[in-house]
C-alpha cells in the first residue's frame, strides 16, 4: 500500500462510505489498533474501524483450522477457514459482532466496514459475501 500510495485514497473511500470488506490481513489493515498476542506492533493501517486486531491470535500457519460458526443473518452454520487469523476486538459500541468463536469475535461490522478473521472466499459458500452486498444495497435480497 505504501509503494503504490494507496493508503490515502482507500482511507478516503472508506470515510466517504464506500463498502469495504477486510478478511484476515485486510481486517488487520482496517483496524485502528494492531498488536500481537503479547505486545503492540508498529504497522501501517487504514485506521478506519474501531477495532483492535490481535495478529496471529489463533496461531501460525501450522495452526490453521476450519470451524463451523454461527453468523448473524444466516440460518445455518458457516464453515470458517482460519489461517494465521487475528482476533478482532470492538473498541466502541458502534461495532456489531456478527460471529464469534470461544476465544472471541471473528466477524464484525461497523457502518460500511466488515472485518473477518477467517476467509469466506476460500469456501464455495457465498452467503457471507451476499450478506455484505445486500447490507449495502448492492445486491437485492432474494426471497
Amino acid at each position: 500500500m505504501n509503494r503504490w500510495e494507496l493508503i490515502r485514497p482507500i482511507r478516503a473511500m472508506g470515510e466517504d462510505g464506500f463498502p469495504i470488506f477486510g478478511t484476515c490481513a485486510g481486517a488487520v489493515l482496517l483496524s485502528k489498533e494492531i498488536e500481537e498476542k503479547e505486545h503492540e506492533v508498529s504497522q501501517n493501517s487504514l485506521r478506519l474501524a474501531d477495532i483492535r486486531a490481535v495478529r496471529n491470535y489463533f496461531g501460525r500457519q501450522t495452526s490453521s483450522f476450519v470451524e463451523a460458526i454461527n453468523v448473524v443473518g444466516l440460518s445455518e452454520l458457516f464453515e470458517g477457514v482460519f489461517i494465521r487469523a487475528p482476533l478482532l476486538l470492538p473498541l466502541s459500541d458502534e461495532v456489531e459482532v456478527l460471529s464469534q468463536v470461544q476465544d472471541g469475535p471473528v466477524l464484525l461490522r461497523q457502518g460500511n466496514f466488515w472485518l473477518s478473521s477467517f476467509h469466506p472466499e476460500l469456501t464455495p459458500d457465498s452467503r457471507i459475501h451476499r450478506l455484505f452486498l445486500e447490507s449495502h444495497g448492492i445486491l437485492k435480497v432474494s426471497g
